[in-house]
């Protein structure tokens, strides 16, 4: 399938001359990604109120619409290196206001600086003193959502993974279909795992909860995909493994689109997706 006609031109324009991303600096790299960021998604809409605050000791972000049902923790993604509360602004406000809850966007710690778990143990400490109904996140957030879910299990309600990362094998046949092509390359992946772990070993299910072996009972999930992403088949390959340790799985491959096209909320696509994924929080929460 041709890729969504928007998404289609912001890829065109986003093409430079520039060194390939895996060889930018971190801090270029910071900046550059906040850069798309105020280029791509928008303001967002407006929300009751949004107030920045600590919780257990973390910095985070509340989006809480009038009469607020249920909470939402959320974790952005950057490949545990990039990112920032304000890079994911404008689509925690629109799941806030499409899905009615509260939504706490986490600052966890980031790589290299602070390598796995710490990033992990900000996502834990925050979801235990909260006590959401949701866990939320995508890319590396969502793999952080993955295995604070999996371990909460009793606690989480939903989790709702956007394009998760699962494993760190990084050898699945997207990463060859796509690669070099959409934005997010195998490269790069390469290098996010490696700041990431910094020695540690990838394949432990709290760095890749594909290789989770205790599945069963893990809260039913809502897994997005898309069309046009090296991470689309280790999303699904963990959708297939959730359903098949038991867990209800709702999971949607949107046609057309490319990784990060979630937090772009200047797009239909984007904005559609939002409005879908925040119809199955409101489910949720009840």
């Amino acid at each position: 399938m041709s890729l969504d006609p928007e998404l289609q031109r912001l890829l065109e324009a986003m093409d430079g001359d520039g060194p390939p991303a895996h060889e930018v600096p971190v801090d270029q790299a910071r900046a550059a990604h906040l850069a798309e960021t105020e280029h791509l998604a928008g303001k967002g809409p407006p929300v009751a109120q949004v107030r920045d605050d600590t919780a257990a000791g973390v910095p985070v972000r509340i989006y809480e619409p009038d009469d607020a049902r249920g909470t939402v923790v959320y974790l952005h993604g950057g490949g545990w290196v990039l990112g920032t509360l304000d890079s994911v602004d404008a689509v925690c406000r629109a799941l806030a206001g499409e899905s009615g809850a509260r939504v706490v966007s986490v600052d966890y710690r980031l790589a290299p600086e602070h390598p796995f778990p710490a990033g992990l143990e900000d996502a834990f400490a925050v979801t235990r003193a909260l006590t959401p109904e949701v866990i939320a996140g995508d890319s590396a957030g969502a793999n952080l959502a993955a295995v604070v879910a999996r371990e909460l299990r009793d606690q989480i309600k939903l989790q709702l993974l956007v394009y998760p990362v699962t494993d760190a094998g990084v050898n699945t046949p997207s990463y060859i279909e796509f690669d070099d092509r959409f934005g997010l390359t195998a490269a790069a992946m390469q290098r996010f795992w490696r700041l990431y772990l910094d020695g540690a070993d990838g394949l432990h299910p709290d760095a890749s909860p594909l290789r989770a072996t205790d599945l069963e009972g893990a809260p039913p999930a809502y897994i997005l995909t898309a069309s046009h992403d090296v991470l689309r088949d280790e999303g699904e390959a963990y959708a297939s493994a959730l359903e098949a340790a038991g867990v209800p799985v709702t999971l949607r491959r949107r046609e057309g689109a490319i990784h990060g096209f979630w937090r772009w909320q200047t797009t239909a696509i984007a904005r559609d997706a939002v409005r879908e994924a925040a119809a199955a929080i409101r489910s949720s929460i009840g």
